[in-house]
């Protein structure tokens, strides 16, 4: 019967007719499907994941650019403009987007914050480029002081919170509700196919939580030493590590010969075999302070974006956070 039917369809489609009305068919579903503009890759990611083939899905940043020194060209506009919805992370990550959105005059375009109901947390009171200036009990300051110090001068100003919210899973919870939402308002059709790959999608963070916190469970040192700016400290937070990074929120800005020398220090008298390094950002830093330290240097990925290997290899936020997982395991010897 089956092979019939097959038959009955190839011979009809031999009238030219009905090819082209079959095609017809077929083109305008994917001229509807919701368009996405993301800015950074955890976005991205969780777009695809929620939206599956009922959206086409773009990231703003082209593949290895550093997120942080990032200016939208004349074709993100475009794009943007022509787009349903644009999400970025949030004011201190993208300072440069309610800007450029408004800028657009889109009225159809829907606008998403995706740090909707997460608590910012401080950008770390224990990194400063400016060492020489602080006494060494610096790094017990109180979590909630503001070192605005740190960012003068820097191209994007975080006004001492830390932006990076993806690397803590309950706020990675909390976006994708966020996104969902957004997708289900701009497309009610597909609301339904939305909630659910919303759901499937939180399930896979959970246990991604899961493993992380076994994984974590019992090392031998509980301290990150990182060689990039501040970008772990959700990540810290999260799993009870001690967290010091080189520089601050900014990825551009350069720490001191002092700070330097105090990092080196640090490492030796902290006894950890590793310090780590950031994917994106030059490792030159931290091979430099792994080698005065005579410590081993593994990296670490803060998910703003992609390289173009990254990128063709379909890398996903799950994978990577799996990758730096294994990553801290080695590096704080955890069994």
């Amino acid at each position: 019967m089956k092979k019939l039917l097959v038959l009955v369809l190839l011979i009809g489609c031999l009238s030219f007719a009905a090819c082209q009305d079959r095609k017809q068919a077929v083109a305008p579903a994917t001229a509807h499907k919701l368009q996405i503009v993301t800015t950074l890759f955890p976005l991205y990611d969780f777009a695809r994941s929620i939206g599956g083939d009922k959206t086409e899905v773009t990231l703003l940043l082209p593949p290895g650019v550093e997120a942080h020194a990032f200016e939208p060209r004349p074709e993100d506009a475009m794009k943007t403009a022509k787009a349903g919805l644009f999400i970025y992370t949030n004011r201190q990550m993208e300072p440069w987007a309610e800007k450029f959105v408004s800028g657009l005059g889109a009225k159809n375009l829907m606008v998403v914050d995706a740090s909707k109901g997460v608590t910012l947390q401080p950008a770390g009171s224990h990194h400063h480029e400016h060492a020489e200036e602080h006494d060494h009990d610096h790094h017990h300051a109180k979590q909630g002081e503001k070192h605005d110090h740190d960012h003068h001068g820097h191209h994007h100003d975080h006004g001492g919170t830390d932006p990076h919210i993806w690397l803590d899973l309950d706020n990675a919870r909390i976006m994708v509700d966020t996104i969902a939402q957004a997708m289900a308002a701009k497309d009610p059709v597909n609301a339904a196919a939305y909630t659910a790959n919303a759901a499937a999608l939180k399930q896979k963070l959970t246990q991604l939580d899961a493993d992380y916190k076994s994984g974590l469970a019992s090392c031998k040192t509980r301290t990150v030493l990182h060689g990039g700016h501040y970008a772990f400290g959700y990540l810290a937070k999260r799993y009870n590590l001690q967290y010091e990074a080189a520089v601050s929120v900014n990825a551009d800005a350069e720490p001191t010969p002092a700070r330097m020398i105090e990092l080196v220090k640090q490492v030796k008298k902290s006894g950890v075999h590793y310090v780590f390094s950031e994917e994106m950002v030059s490792p030159r830093l931290t091979e430099a302070i792994a080698r005065e330290a005579g410590v081993k240097v593994l990296s670490l990925h803060n998910l703003h974006n992609l390289s173009k290997e990254e990128m063709q290899a379909g890398v996903s936020y799950d994978s990577l956070m799996r990758r730096n997982l294994e990553s801290l395991k080695s590096g704080l010897e955890c069994r």
